[in-house]
């Protein structure tokens, strides 16, 4: 019996990038759907709302979030909360996501992810944290793992243990970014198997992919570039352990012609079809 929390996958997505919006108003393209950073839409009228309504009427959406400061430990923005169930209402999107971070203080943004330390009182700020936006919004959202450059004194329990405890107590989907695993891992010397077998498999709906930056003795997660050949290894254990899932590419900086981004979205297509087709075909 199939016991998964998550929905059906509906495939293959990219962000959707201004750079490229005259190629998807233009005609089809190769994708299954697309995601947008909500906070991009969330002003009324303008270009890019019109750029979105357009769009939107011929592939599915997804919502991806920035701002929503999951982890702090100041009340949730109720201004921010009512502007993103007006996306929302208005996109229609299959889900909603943001990261496990706080992004600043005294309602001062710092437009940055910033981390949190994996305790018990962390724990229970984000599990009631998100039990508020599931209530307000009237849906699971997801969360995302993030990319990370500092440990915690205060932390006793490693990321993929938080991730899972935060993911049933909340009964919360997860956003699984395989990149940001990667850099991670690389960063504070874990093994990112470990990572993946430690998750709760039936509550991931996404998959990112992305480029980083590697420094040598540090990664950083800037999506500015192709994903490299670790990371695709990385995704086939994800894919061979998981099972089909939503997977997109993201692509934030020095973004490449449509068409590039696409030829990188069909190797993510072919390597799980690749992987999955002797278990699911």
């Amino acid at each position: 019996m199939d016991d998964r929390k998550t929905a059906p996958s509906p495939g293959f997505g990219l962000g959707l990038r201004p750079d490229h919006y005259p190629e998807f108003l233009a005609g089809p393209q190769a994708v299954d759907w697309l995601e947008i950073i909500s906070e991009n839409y969330m002003v009324p009228g303008g270009k890019p709302m019109a750029m979105l309504d357009t769009i939107r009427a011929d592939y599915p959406m997804v919502m991806h979030g920035v701002s929503l400061s999951i982890g702090s430990d100041e009340p949730i923005d109720r201004t921010y909360l009512a502007d993103l169930k007006a996306l929302a209402a208005r996109v229609e999107p299959l889900w909603i996501s943001d990261h496990l971070c706080w992004t600043g203080i005294n309602a001062h943004n710092s437009h940055d992810l910033l981390p949190l330390p994996y305790d018990a009182p962390a724990l229970t700020c984000v599990v009631d944290n998100i039990a508020r936006v599931q209530d307000y919004l009237g849906r699971r959202i997801l969360i995302e793992n993030p990319s990370s450059y500092v440990t915690f004194r205060s932390s006793d329990r490693s990321e993929w243990d938080f991730l899972t405890d935060m993911a049933v107590r909340s009964d919360c989907l997860l956003l699984l970014d395989v990149n940001n695993i990667y850099v991670s891992a690389r960063n504070h010397g874990f093994d990112p198997l470990d990572y993946l077998a430690g998750l709760p498999g039936d509550r991931i709906q996404q998959i990112h992919l992305a480029g980083h930056s590697d420094m040598g003795d540090y990664v950083i997660d800037t999506h500015d570039s192709d994903v490299c050949d670790a990371v695709w290894d990385l995704y086939a254990q994800a894919c061979s352990m998981f099972g089909p899932v939503a997977t997109m590419i993201e692509r934030d900086d020095d973004i490449p012609p449509l068409a590039d981004v696409i030829a990188e979205l069909d190797r993510a297509r072919a390597l799980a079809a690749r992987v999955l087709e002797p278990v699911h075909g």
